[in-house]
């Protein structure tokens, strides 16, 4: 029964950031890391951005983890015993600790159909099959037009491939962006090649005959509009990883519920990165983010404070994605249906969208605006009220 002060849950960014701030502390306890995963700890967002452009697959790879730590690969904890502090994996090995983090992450929300000939796209498994798919296929279906689906169809697109984005809503990113950026982004996408099927939704798979293309129908008409591919990608949201936490007796609430040092209802057991949902003092509730930023931020402060060092997590997380040779940053809650003030240097290509709610900044979007994180950070922070006016060349020049 392997035993360690420290023990990880989880094998991706957030379990490998939480491991490093350990070491911040503590230079010398062992630490145990269990993840569901064949691979190491890796960087997430080259998979469906970077590797696209050219990087080496190589240069996903975090460096080596410090001494004193043993990873338990693809293995999946199944149990967890708070009285004992316990937790059992999907191999009957069993391990005792003294604190324990979950870093459980998210799994893709899936469609009621498809199987595994649907590529739910999120782990580097997942960009290795899509990647041999492109291989010997040329053209692909994506399904969503959120973070994941807008970015892998451009992806696809970039390699020369016959992509068919098909949405539920009337444009690209419509729950987040202005209805005016939605619009320019769809055009641009289409401008690039891209086959928009907007107001769809696919409502069956099936394998034409003896070969490996797929037959996609979708709701587009009464008939059931259909479309041969030779592989389907779906990024239709995620879910977070609680079953484990619920099961022991944890708060869960769209995510495992922590207090400002990032601890459970458990004082041995923590929880961060895309699975634990935080309260924000900058945004006055709770939250729950899914990005880089927050993964590797909350995972070194989890370490930090299971080593003894007391700090309150307040950080409020960033995010950012790449569409062709467009990009953004973002901070706080870029929800459409806020009042929204864009503030454009050159419209559509350069400028800033502000989210309000009663008169306080909820979101910052930075389109193709880089540098100023910290200035949209200050201005969800700050008190208001503002009026729209009161946001026209807020932000200083980069």
């Amino acid at each position: 029964m392997p035993y360690y002060p420290y023990l990880v849950i989880g094998g991706g960014m957030t379990a490998d950031a939480a491991i490093r701030g350990i070491r911040d502390v503590d230079a010398d306890r062992a630490i145990g890391l269990v993840g569901d995963e064949p691979d190491p700890p890796y960087n997430r967002p080259p998979l469906s951005k970077a590797l696209w452009k050219g990087d080496s697959p190589d240069s996903i790879w975090r460096t080596p983890l410090p001494d004193g730590v043993e990873m338990s690969l693809g293995r999946r904890i199944q149990s967890l015993d708070l009285a004992h502090r316990q937790a059992a994996d999907d191999q009957g090995v069993v391990y005792t600790f003294d604190s324990c983090l979950l870093a459980t992450g998210c799994a893709p929300r899936r469609l009621p159909f498809g199987g595994d000939r649907i590529l739910y796209f999120r782990t580097l498994g997942d960009y290795r099959r899509l990647r041999a798919l492109t291989e010997r296929g040329e053209s692909f279906a994506v399904i969503g037009g959120g973070f994941i689906g807008s970015e892998i169809a451009a992806a696809l697109a970039m390699n020369q491939k016959q992509v068919t984005l098909i949405i539920p809503e009337s444009g690209i990113g419509e729950r987040v962006y202005p209805r005016s950026l939605a619009h320019f982004v769809s055009t641009y996408y289409r401008q690039k090649g891209v086959k928009l099927m907007i107001r769809s939704s696919i409502v069956g798979l099936e394998t034409r005959g003896e070969q490996s293309a797929l037959k996609v129908r979708t709701s587009d008409s009464p008939d059931e509009s259909e479309i041969l591919v030779d592989g389907v990608v779906a990024g239709i949201g995620v879910q977070p990883n609680v079953d484990l936490a619920r099961a022991a007796g944890l708060a869960v609430d769209n995510g495992i519920i922590v207090d400002e040092y990032v601890r459970t209802g458990d004082p041995h057991v923590y929880a961060a990165g895309d699975v634990a949902r935080f309260f924000s003092p900058a945004l006055g509730h709770r939250v729950r983010v899914e990005h880089e930023d927050n993964a590797n931020t909350m995972g070194q402060w989890a370490g930090h404070i299971m080593a003894g060092r007391a700090e309150p997590y307040h950080h409020l997380p960033f995010f950012y994605s790449d569409l062709f040779e467009l990009g953004y940053e973002a901070v706080g809650e870029l929800d459409a249906r806020s009042e929204t003030v864009e503030d454009w240097r050159e419209p559509y290509r350069e400028g800033a969208v502000y989210y309000l709610r009663e008169g306080r900044i909820r979101g910052v979007l930075l389109w193709n605006l880089w540098g100023q994180v910290e200035a949209a950070r200050t201005l969800i922070a700050a008190p208001g009220p503002f009026r729209p006016a009161d946001l026209k060349g807020r932000l200083p020049a980069a």
